[in-house]
């Protein structure tokens, strides 16, 4: 029988809560790591924080929807990152501005919203939330520049590289990962299978030409 691998400690990941009072053994057994499996919703828009997220393994996607169904991914958090979202809306105690969902089966802790203002004292952990804001919002902000100035064909084509020449993935999944619908999706796939650069299967994606898509990722001629 297999056990198993130990997680690292949540101060290994997070050095800051070295210094945070109250310290997390003290804290303890009111905040204990519990696991959820993929797929499992944490948080939802428009409601409020019920506590802060701290990933020790796995992985959580945030998103924003629209009306009409469509879904843009905005960030993931991963084990040693802090979720923007949650901070922001605990920050200002205000709901939720998007939704989080695990992509796969995750341990994380879940800080209360008053621990965590307590926290926001130290400086060490404010200095690292503010950090957090920061680079989130470069992210964010070339988020925006491909949403708004590429063309969506552009990004399509860096959507399918650097995974490999087999992809299994969905019309649908690279659809919600681009923030549009299924059949424009569907539409440029089949432009890329005539022109010759993929082939086409069910729930299947085959790279058969990666520098084309790769020059048409970065605009230039194929």
């Amino acid at each position: 029988m297999t056990t198993a691998p130990a997680l690292p400690a949540p101060a290994t990941l997070y050095p800051a809560l070295a210094q945070v009072q109250p310290s997390l053994a003290d804290l303890q057994p009111a905040i204990a790591p519990m696991t959820v499996p993929a797929g499992t919703v944490l948080f939802t828009k428009n409601t409020p924080c019920q506590g802060f997220p701290l990933v020790l393994d796995g992985e959580i996607k945030v998103s924003r929807s629209s009306g009409d169904g469509r879904s843009l991914e905005l960030y993931r958090v991963v084990p040693g990152e802090l979720c923007l979202v949650s901070s922001a809306c605990l920050f200002r105690t205000q709901p939720l501005s998007a939704h989080g969902v695990t992509t796969k089966a995750s341990t994380l802790l879940l800080i209360s919203p008053d621990v965590f203002t307590r926290w926001l004292e130290t400086p060490a952990f404010r200095n690292e939330v503010l950090g957090l804001f920061a680079e989130r919002m470069a992210d964010l902000t070339g988020l925006i520049d491909a949403v708004a100035f590429q063309r969506l064909d552009q990004r399509l084509a860096a959507a399918l590289l650097g995974r490999g020449p087999e992809l299994a993935l969905t019309h649908q999944a690279l659809a919600d990962e681009l923030g549009t619908v299924r059949e424009i999706v569907s539409r440029l796939l089949r432009r890329f299978e005539r022109e010759g650069w993929v082939e086409l299967g069910r729930e299947r994606i085959h790279i058969r030409d990666s520098a084309a898509l790769r020059a048409m990722a970065a605009a230039l001629p194929a």
